[in-house]
């Protein structure tokens, strides 16, 4: 049970990495990562079948969902197309997109080939559901430090400027559309790998994978945020994983003891939206309580 919790959240915390790219550093409410995420799992679920590497179908997972992100990014910036209309035409287009890829289907198995889980059981130690944390884990870390990396380059600095104030960015003679169609090709390129972790792991790929994603993703990060605060990159980025380890949980504790109050299995998308939006609820009063105490605390030391 706990293995596959944590299994969950890290598969599904590096599509929240994504979300967290676009919506929290970029400031760019984006619905591609539905898309993305289900051509991420086609795109390897397809390739595996033809009997490429699974480095390689999760290269093509990554860059399949890249390229979605960037079509977003490009119609934003070329045609103005408002951030969610962009979205929403990216995503409703990969539906027709995704069918092609898996072959017409609505679902791919890779139960009898599954090359990916294959080669964690094989290298790692331990029992499968062991083996599969632990190779999920590595993958993980490996994100988390090339995006800390990226983000401590001019590039990514400028990047995570961009969504606080774009005339900075412009004044420092940086490209504004350039870098954010960048940044929302990043965000949709880890989506697409976590597709084709969720493929590989759950052994097959199905064109409904992404719905619900954005939200799963959203709640995510702002249980990561309401969890504890940070300006660090590097903490801001772990935090999202231990927020979607912990939102995978609450969906499990949901599906294993909602009966004891009559909820059912098709009522987690509710307490997917109630999370999101207690968790931003909470967030706010618990930055008024921060300014209230800070404004007595200025009012004391002004009397003293």
């Amino acid at each position: 049970m706990t293995e596959a919790i944590l299994v969950e959240g890290l598969v599904y915390g590096i599509m929240a990495l994504g979300v967290f790219v676009s919506f929290r550093i970029l400031d760019f409410p984006d619905l591609t990562a539905e898309g993305a995420f289900p051509l991420g799992a086609a795109t390897a679920a397809a390739l595996i079948s033809s009997g490429a590497h699974p480095f390689v179908a999760l290269t093509g997972a990554f860059v399949a969902g890249g390229l979605a992100g960037a079509a977003t990014g490009t119609m934003y910036a070329t045609l103005k197309v408002p951030s969610l209309l962009a979205g929403i035409v990216v995503m409703t287009g990969l539906w027709s997109v995704n069918l092609r890829v898996l072959g017409g289907k609505a679902n791919l198995p890779l139960i009898t080939n599954n090359p990916v889980m294959d080669a964690a059981y094989s290298l790692l130690p331990g029992t499968r559901e062991l083996s599969s944390a632990l190779f999920f884990a590595l993958v993980t870390a490996g994100a988390l430090s090339l995006l800390a990396l990226f983000f401590s380059t001019e590039a990514g600095i400028a990047m995570g400027a961009l969504g606080d104030n774009e005339a900075v960015v412009v004044a420092a003679g940086s490209n504004p559309a350039l870098l954010r169609t960048s940044g929302v090709a990043l965000s949709g390129a880890l989506c697409g790998l976590s597709g084709g972790l969720a493929a590989s792991y759950q052994g097959f790929a199905d064109v409904n994978f992404g719905s619900g994603i954005v939200a799963a993703g959203l709640a995510s990060v702002m249980v990561g945020e309401f969890l504890f605060h940070s300006n660090r990159i590097e903490v801001q980025l772990v935090r999202v994983i231990i927020g979607s380890i912990a939102f995978r949980a609450i969906m499990f504790a949901g599906r294993k003891y909602g009966y004891l109050i009559g909820m059912s299995p098709n009522d987690l998308r509710i307490v997917t939206a109630v999370l999101v939006v207690g968790a931003v609820a909470a967030g706010r009063l618990k930055a008024e309580n921060k300014a209230r105490r800070g404004l007595a605390a200025a009012a004391a030391r002004s009397i003293s």
